[in-house]
């Protein structure tokens, strides 16, 4: 069921406990969503415990799989509430606790069949098993919904869709483009983001850079290698995890951002994009075109030729690009603001702890 935008049922005095444990740290999209919801929560009336633990880092497999399954149900039990959001996509094994699940893509079913098989395994087959217990399950976007339910059927009658929220500091983004112009691309730097198409448009467009910004994965590696191969090594940035001001900055002198992923269950980098006022590239697939309802440039994500054309249409036009965005600004605002998702997140509480334990 998608929100509607009525108010939620009367839960303010409900407690929650919210698994926070990924906003800690090198925080991704899931620790932006989740930061994101526990403030947007509070300020709509409900009580919310954070767990997290500052011991454990949750990017070491071990230490996510204790945390998940051992240290996440105990906090709750201790926490007395009434509720528990599972809000990282997985879920223990066991608890007492009525249980909601964000789950924003099943990406690892999907498209990870690189990864190690013990993370397949965990994130993919067990993370599924354990949707089918939770009262309810909210999802970021429709195309995560049709995803999950192609492959767990059984939670249809059970699922949300919840529009993650963009934070205010992101929505007063006061864009200055650099006088050297740079596409910019955020999100952890791994193969299903699919950057090296962007890379390789880079060529077509003469005194045009690309800055990356976000975790590396190995797969930077090729990237760095590929923009050597191609000779525009100097042209192509690749720094890291950054503060939140230098994102902002980043954001604020883009010509451009460019989402070329393969696969997104909701798309952060476009929703974030077109509530800062930048012009938006992004691959016609998986969950982009929805998020980017109309408001962005959409390409094939392998067509290179595309990317290019894209790149020199914005660059050759950037007043043009801009007037679109400027345009597309007050609708994404209104379609992504937090209020607005935490609303809906309470109206899946309330509906969670009025459907009773799910059957077996």
């Amino acid at each position: 069921m998608r929100y509607d935008g009525s108010p939620p049922n009367c839960i303010c005095k409900v407690r929650v406990a919210l698994d926070a444990q990924l906003a800690r740290g090198t925080a991704t999209g899931i620790g932006e969503y989740v930061r994101g919801l526990r403030g947007a929560l509070r300020a709509t009336g409900i009580d919310v415990v954070s767990l997290q633990s500052q011991r454990f880092d949750p990017w070491r497999f071990d230490r996510r799989v204790l945390w998940d399954q051992v240290l996440l149900p105990f906090a709750a039990a201790r926490a007395r509430v009434d509720l528990l959001h599972c809000a990282s996509g997985t879920m223990p094994l066991a608890t007492t606790l009525p249980v909601v699940a964000t789950v924003h893509d099943v990406a690892w079913l999907r498209v990870q069949a690189h990864a190690r098989p013990y993370a397949r395994a965990y994130f993919g087959a067990f993370a599924l098993q354990r949707y089918a217990h939770a009262r309810r399950i909210m999802v970021d976007s429709a195309f995560s919904r049709d995803e999950l339910i192609a492959v767990l059927p059984s939670v249809a009658a059970r699922i949300d869709v919840v529009y993650p929220g963009v934070a205010a500091d992101m929505m007063d983004v006061t864009r200055v483009p650099a006088r050297e112009a740079y596409v910019l691309a955020v999100g952890t730097v791994e193969r299903r983001k699919n950057l090296a198409v962007a890379i390789r448009a880079l060529p077509h467009v003469p005194n045009l850079r690309l800055i990356a910004v976000g975790p590396l994965t190995p797969f930077a590696q090729l990237c760095r290698d590929l923009a050597n191969e191609l000779g525009i090594s100097d042209r192509v940035e690749f720094r890291g995890y950054v503060p939140r001001a230098e994102v902002l900055a980043l954001y604020a002198g883009a010509l451009a951002c460019a989402v070329p992923s393969h696969y997104e269950g909701f798309g952060y980098g476009v929703a974030q994009a077109l509530c800062a006022g930048v012009p938006v590239i992004a691959a016609r697939t998986s969950s982009l075109p929805e998020v980017a309802d109309g408001d962005a440039t959409l390409v094939e994500p392998d067509d290179i030729a595309a990317w290019a054309r894209a790149f020199v249409d914005v660059h050759g036009d950037p007043g043009g690009a801009q007037r679109r965005a400027n345009e597309a600004r007050s609708r994404a605002r209104l379609r992504f603001g937090w209020a607005s998702s935490a609303r809906a997140a309470a109206d899946v509480y309330a509906r969670a702890l009025a459907s009773g334990p799910v059957s077996k």
